[in-house]
């Protein structure tokens, strides 16, 4: 697998201060396995999706507990000139980048309106081994209040080109890297809770939307929405046991054309 193109995203984790509790629900819920803790990286434990990484578990490191959430990362071929970018653009870089051993060098920061992201600059890691297929990401979508600072943000710091929805009714912008749509943007509307920051919803493919819903929630996930069809899939957004939000989609059930876009 090629190192990915700059913008796109290339791996997703999250931190859990119960790693085995997190480690029982996805296996059960996206059919996940699992690595060796690595001790040398805060026990760093992989996730296969058909023994390929899709993914992957940590415990917090001291003083960092508190709210799980899921984090995706964007490629880059340089993460130090990448930071200096998110800065320039009103972001901030929560850490500096910092080398992981001969695996890459990663990054993490926050675009002006809220979302936490991190970036990696490829090593022996190059990201998720498999996409789009049962276990493995399949999509992410900034959801924010202040779309115009996230927009330009995003634009400012990635190569990309966007285009927006054509519906009066939602406030939708998808971001490309060259002919590749990789990222949506999402307003947060009045529907949710005041106290809900900003966030990248990271989605994870399924075959059966419904059956994941029902063993997410049957181990103590917490349903938001759906599971409701689309022209990109039947999909749902749930919350695990520990807070960490995220989404299922069955891409191989579509229903309704694809929406009108207009580039911006």
């Amino acid at each position: 697998m090629a190192v990915q193109p700059e913008g796109t995203p290339c791996w997703a984790d999250a931190m859990f201060s119960d790693v085995e509790g997190a480690k029982n629900f996805y296996g059960d819920v996206l059919g996940w396995t699992f690595g060796e803790p690595r001790s040398e990286y805060g026990n760093y434990t992989q996730a296969y999706a058909d023994g390929k990484a899709v993914a992957a578990v940590v415990p917090p490191m001291p003083g960092q507990e508190g709210h799980s959430q899921w984090c995706l990362y964007f490629a880059s071929p340089d993460a130090a000139a990448t930071a200096a970018k998110i800065r320039a653009h009103h972001g901030e870089v929560l850490m500096e980048p910092m080398q992981v051993g001969e695996f890459g060098t990663m990054c993490l920061a926050r675009e002006p309106s809220g979302a936490v992201f991190g970036v990696w600059q490829a090593g022996t890691h190059e990201g998720f081994e498999a996409q789009a297929v049962p276990g493995a990401y399949g999509w992410a979508e900034v959801f924010t209040r202040e779309p115009e600072r996230a927009d330009t943000f995003f634009s400012s710091v990635f190569p990309y080109t966007a285009r927006q929805m054509e519906d009066d009714n939602v406030d939708f912008r998808m971001f490309n890297v060259g002919d590749t749509t990789v990222l949506g943007r999402m307003r947060m509307t009045e529907e949710f809770p005041p106290e809900v920051p900003s966030y990248i919803n990271v989605y994870f493919v399924v075959e059966d939307c419904d059956d994941a819903v029902a063993k997410a929630t049957k181990l103590g996930g917490i349903l938001r929405f759906g599971p409701m069809d689309s022209p990109y899939g039947r999909f749902a957004a749930l919350s695990d046991p520990q807070g960490a939000n995220f989404s299922v989609i069955d891409l191989a059930h579509t229903k309704g054309e694809l929406p009108e876009t207009r580039p911006v």
